[in-house]
């Protein structure tokens, strides 16, 4: 009974309701499953009858400063689902737009709120849902549940509400490496995902961890305890030599995957030189790699910025950038334009 309870519990879905967004709109969210959440216009059906709600902690600061002692890594963990009242279920909706692109999201480790809805908000002024999926430090750390919660999402895509949708990509930081165990899952059984494969439009990579296992060890060292940040990349060090069967072994073949990825729409890479966390030279590679694969493969880089917020730093070149990716994309829905 008690194994019921869990299960149930991990493949429940919350009550839907209405909030703000930080445009002045609204939109609609309901958790799927734990870390991972949907957002979609208000407008819809779905909405009806929800009451107007204003999550004050999902309002972003000012992006016209921007210091390291804001970097979104040293962050607590962005809860699984929002802290206001849940709507009664009476007058819920399970329905949802359906023609909608679908925007999967995969946030990076230590998001706040107010740093995911500024892009959540991006995509849903765009005439675009957004799909939340948020990982955990423990799916990188035992690769092994990283490739079972990549299994996951992967379900949550064939429920009726996303089925048939154009998926875009958004990958930031350790979302990075969510996602490619969902690739590796596409290259394994290419039949039985064929059909998520031909709907992604497109994939956008914002401050992937790229480069050696030392940049993995501080990335983490930066993101758990940045003021034990040497101590805690020495014991990763440990670790991944310790378990290097289950641990380095599989970082390196999920990098091939990555490097040999059946997604090859076009794709948007955001970084910078000064990112302790990415090597520009492997990341340059690996865009150099794609394009002679033929792949149509877009990037800006900033000689200075900050891992997981060069939306923040330099919020009008990446906004422009984003733009006319997606302009590229011919997306007959985008709706607003900035």
């Amino acid at each position: 009974m008690g194994n019921l309870l869990l299960i149930a519990g991990v493949f429940r879905t919350d009550p839907t309701m209405t909030v703000n967004a930080t445009n002045g709109g609204t939109f609609t969210t309901r958790r799927i499953r734990n870390r991972i959440t949907y957002y979609y216009a208000a407008s819809s059906e779905a909405g009806a009858g929800l009451k107007t709600l204003c999550p004050s902690k999902d309002c972003p600061t000012s992006p016209s400063l921007c210091s390291s002692s804001a970097d979104p890594s040293t962050s607590p963990l962005l809860s699984d689902s929002p802290s206001h009242t849940p709507v009664s279920p009476s007058v819920q909706s399970d329905s949802a737009p359906t023609t909608r692109p679908l925007v999967l999201f995969f946030s990076w480790l230590g998001a706040q709120p107010g740093a995911v809805a500024k892009y959540r908000d991006l995509y849903l002024q765009r005439g675009m849902d957004v799909l939340l999926v948020q990982s955990s430090v423990m799916h990188f750390l035992w690769p092994r549940w990283g490739l079972e919660y990549g299994s996951e999402v992967l379900k949550v895509l064939e429920e009726p509400q996303f089925l048939d949708r154009p998926v875009l990509v958004h990958s930031a930081s350790i979302g990075g490496y969510t996602f490619t165990q969902i690739l590796t899952h596409i290259a394994q059984e290419p039949e039985k995902h064929a059909g998520l494969a031909q709907r992604m439009i497109g994939h956008i990579y914002d401050s992937l961890v790229v480069g050696t296992l030392e940049h993995m060890a501080v990335g983490l060292g930066k993101t758990l305890v940045p003021r034990l940040e040497t101590l805690i990349k020495n014991a990763a060090m440990l670790y991944f030599w310790l378990f290097k069967r289950h641990t380095a072994d599989f970082y390196n073949s999920s990098i091939k995957v990555f490097h040999n990825s059946p997604i090859t729409t076009p794709a948007l890479f955001f970084y910078s030189e000064n990112d302790a966390l990415c090597n520009p030279l492997a990341m340059e590679n690996c865009i150099d790699l794609w394009r002679k694969r033929g792949m149509t493969v877009e990037s800006r880089k900033w000689k200075e910025s900050i891992h997981a917020a060069h939306m923040r730093c330099h919020p009008e070149d990446y906004v422009s950038t984003l733009q006319k990716y997606l302009n590229a994309l011919h997306i007959s829905s985008l709706k607003v334009k900035m």
